[in-house]
């Protein structure tokens, strides 16, 4: 499963907490956090699932009947329900603190099995909670805690900007890549826009990369040691494999992104190209081609022939298994081509200029929505 998971308290966070006896066991008590509705609806359309963990001191006891118990339970849960908000799984501890349970808030017992399953990605997850344990618990499931307050009371924060910051975050990633012949760090903020620092050894693959990053709009730092004694062979490709790596892990789950390249500042395309969205760039003599679907399927097709065997010291042999390693850990379906004549730097500089351009389109959040129709990117 691995999906993103928000782990939310009940007492306090998604119901008002009764202010005398602390227990919610009667309908009349029962009401709603300020636009908890509107929050989870949003928060679970963007992809997260939801899971309700909440200390119930006592419950099944005479102090605290179980039949007190589920009736505002179901309503709660019922008019959740009626507002398009489910929840995935509801983990209720019954026990007093005294009696030293290993399911009881801030311990993981209540939530043992999504640990065991991995069925939460634990980078994109949450737990977000009213009290102190829930920010432990947070803690103890190597996951983020969030603390709730009505009216963002205290420091804390309300549903409105729980949502906000959740689906507004930024999208960032870092991947380190080392073998026996290179080590790779590459940093990517697809929310930021440069200057970046990218140093890998070969000066016209450094400004090639920038042209990616520019073009793209993201910020990209890049730092490779590595074989150059031998040629710049591994230092392309594994800087490639770290580079389509990290763009995909900051891409998510993808929702909301445009998801296909393409253009609306160019000159209105035929019916073909709208449908492939087809990117068209010129550079002086020579004109560069790009079709880019983030769809999880890596392939490549390529067409160039360079009219020099090297660019400074790139050997232009290397551009097409740069852009086949990108496209294999990107997921990235990526058409390139260019015209077979003119000046051999302007051939491979228009080709990452192109890849760029279109990249830009396709990881431009437009929404929350999954752009797929099979649910799955």
């Amino acid at each position: 499963m691995n999906q993103p998971t928000l782990f939310i308290d009940r007492d306090g966070t998604l119901v008002l907490e009764p202010p005398t006896d602390k227990q919610l066991d009667a309908l009349d008590k029962l009401e709603l956090e300020p636009l908890v509705i509107p929050a989870l609806r949003d928060l679970q359309a963007a992809g997260f699932r939801l899971v309700m963990v909440s200390n119930q001191d006592g419950l099944g006891t005479p102090s605290f009947q179980l039949e007190s118990f589920e009736a505002p339970q179901r309503m709660m849960l019922d008019i959740f329900a009626s507002q398009g908000v489910t929840f995935d799984a509801v983990y209720i501890c019954p026990h007093f603190p005294e009696d030293g349970c290993d399911c009881r808030k801030p311990r993981v017992g209540l939530v043992l099995d999504e640990l065991r399953e991995r069925r939460f990605d634990p980078q994109r997850s949450y737990v977000i909670g009213d009290r102190e344990t829930d920010l432990e618990l947070a803690a103890n499931m190597g996951t983020e805690g969030i603390l709730y307050r009505r009216g963002g009371a205290d420091g804390g924060l309300d549903w409105p900007a729980i949502a906000a910051r959740l689906l507004d975050r930024e999208r960032t990633a870092e991947v380190r890549r080392t073998t026996r012949e290179t080590d790779v760090t590459i940093r990517v903020n697809l929310d930021r826009s440069g200057p970046g620092r990218i140093q890998t050894g070969v000066g016209f693959f450094d400004h090639m990369l920038d042209q990616i990053a520019t073009h793209g709009g993201f910020a990209l730092d890049v730092a490779v040691t590595g074989d150059l004694h031998i040629d710049e062979h591994h230092t392309l490709e594994d800087t490639a494999l770290a580079l389509g790596q990290a763009l995909r892990e900051a891409l998510g789950d993808k929702r909301g992104i445009g998801r296909f390249g393409h253009d609306r500042s160019q000159e209105p395309p035929t019916a073909p190209e709208q449908e492939t969205s087809h990117f068209v760039l010129p550079m002086d003599e020579v004109r560069a081609e790009c079709a880019l679907d983030l769809s999880g399927r890596p392939y490549l097709v390529f067409s160039a022939e360079f009219t020099r065997e090297k660019v400074g010291e790139l050997d232009t042999s290397l551009v097409e298994h740069f852009f086949q390693s990108l496209a294999q850990t990107l997921g990235a379906t990526l058409h390139l081509s260019v015209t077979h004549s003119g000046n051999a730097h302007h051939q491979v500089e228009s080709l990452f200029k192109v890849f760029g351009r279109a990249l830009r389109q396709c990881i431009r959040r437009e929404g929350h929505q999954l752009p797929s129709s099979k649910g799955v990117l």
